[in-house]
This record gives structure tokens, sequence and C-alpha cells, in this order.
């Protein structure tokens, strides 16, 4: 791990150069140990790196980046790099109205539509970090059958809720948005409220399965949602 100044009033700190969950699990946990200290007046996790913020209460980089390397220290000694997650289950409605792209991943990947479902909601992904536009989650890895270039030329306007691939990524797109991942379904769920608290659904070192479903029941979830009476489904994994 290391410290760097990042700019004239922030820190970024390294973890590694590749990207793995073991190193985005080490992120998370120094994110959310010192995501409440007074020093720092934000953070950012990515896949491999935090940035933070240095607040008026920072006197310096140096001190800032002791703080950062005690707190690091005191969660190895204490074993507490691993975090513990929720796992969503997310629907998804793969229906042809819905997977915009589904035809060219098809193409791509050179298996059949409903072996992209089966592979894509086969197993549980990570949620590395949030980004792109508020409460996007990047998740990974896709089984490498699914490996997916992003679209030649992005859409001007991807729908919300759509679910997307690209490379061994997957990820939803809580709003509107341009775009070049490959999309092949969409869910029901409301990834992102500004009102709710958090506002994102999906938060850095969370886990997500997908799960398969009709038109006539994505129809339902939408109007659970509608009523305020849907609940996400926690999976035990």
């Amino acid at each position: 791990m290391r410290v760097d100044p990042f700019g004239d009033s922030a820190l970024i700190v390294t973890f590694d150069r590749e990207i793995s969950i073991e190193v985005n699990q080490r992120v998370i946990a120094l994110y959310q140990k010192l995501k409440s200290n007074p020093t720092f007046n934000f953070l950012i996790p990515a896949y491999n790196s935090l940035t933070l913020g240095l607040s008026s209460n920072a006197t310096s980089f140096e001190e800032a980046s002791a703080l950062i390397h005690q707190n690091y220290s005191e969660l190895a000694d204490q074993d507490q790099l691993i975090t513990s997650s929720k796992t969503f289950v997310i629907p998804v409605c793969y229906a042809p109205d819905f997977s915009l792209d589904m035809d060219e991943v098809v193409l791509h990947t050179k298996i059949s539509q409903e072996e992209i479902i089966e592979y894509h909601t086969s197993q549980v992904y990570h949620v590395y970090m949030l980004g792109f536009v508020a409460g996007f989650a990047y998740m990974g890895s896709l089984p490498k059958a699914l490996d997916c270039p992003r679209k030649t030329t992005p859409r001007l306007k991807v729908p919300k809720g759509a679910v997307g691939l690209a490379g061994l990524q997957t990820g939803i797109y809580p709003a509107m948005a341009p775009g070049g991942w490959q999309i092949i379904g969409n869910t029901p769920i409301e990834m992102f409220n500004p009102e709710n608290n958090p506002a994102s659904v999906l938060q850095p070192g969370d886990s997500v399965k997908f799960r398969a479903i009709g038109k006539e029941e994505y129809r339902f979830i939408q109007l659970k949602i509608e009523t305020d009476i849907f609940e996400m489904e926690i999976a035990h994994v």
C-alpha cells in the first residue's frame, strides 16, 4: 500500500495494480474505517485505490498519510481486511423488448440467448465501486464465455434499469444515460433514489445474484414498487 498526494488537497491510496476481490476488500475496509474521520471531507473507493479529500481539520499531507497507515495497520492487526456484505437478488427480464443488444452478444460470444441468460444468472458478482452516474455499480467478474466488448458506437439514451455487459463486467443503469455497454435485459428495481438513505441500493463490497423473470413478473414488481410494498430479496450464499 502506498499513499501519494492527489492534487493540492487530496490523497490517493493505491493497494495493488491488479484488480481482484481481495484487493478491493482492502480498499473497502479502509474506506469504512475512515469515512467518518473529520480529517477527510470525501472518500471515493475504486477497484484498487481510495481517494481521500483533505478537510480543514487536516494539518498536512504527512500527518494525514500517517493517519491512513495507522488505521490500515489496525485493520490488519485485527484481521478486519475482509469485509462482510449483503448478497442482493436482482430480478432481470431478458425479453426482446429489454435485451437491446442480445443479437450482438450472441454473434460475438457464439453461444445462444438461453446460454447467455444461464451464464449471467449462474454466479454471484462482487460490487467493486460506484461511478459513471450516481448509483451505477461496477460488478464482476463475468464468466469468460460472456466476455464482450463495449459497443463501437454508444447509445445516447440507455433506458433506466438496463442491465449490460462490458468486458468481464456487468452493471445496471440506475437512470437513463448515454452508454456503450451491451444491453441484455432490464430490472424493475429502483437502483438509485436520492430520497433514500443510502441513495444507492448497492454499495461497494456488496454482492449481487441475478434472477431471470418474465414480463408479467416484471410488471408485478413495478406495481409493488409503485405502491411501496416491494422488499429486496437478500440471498444467503
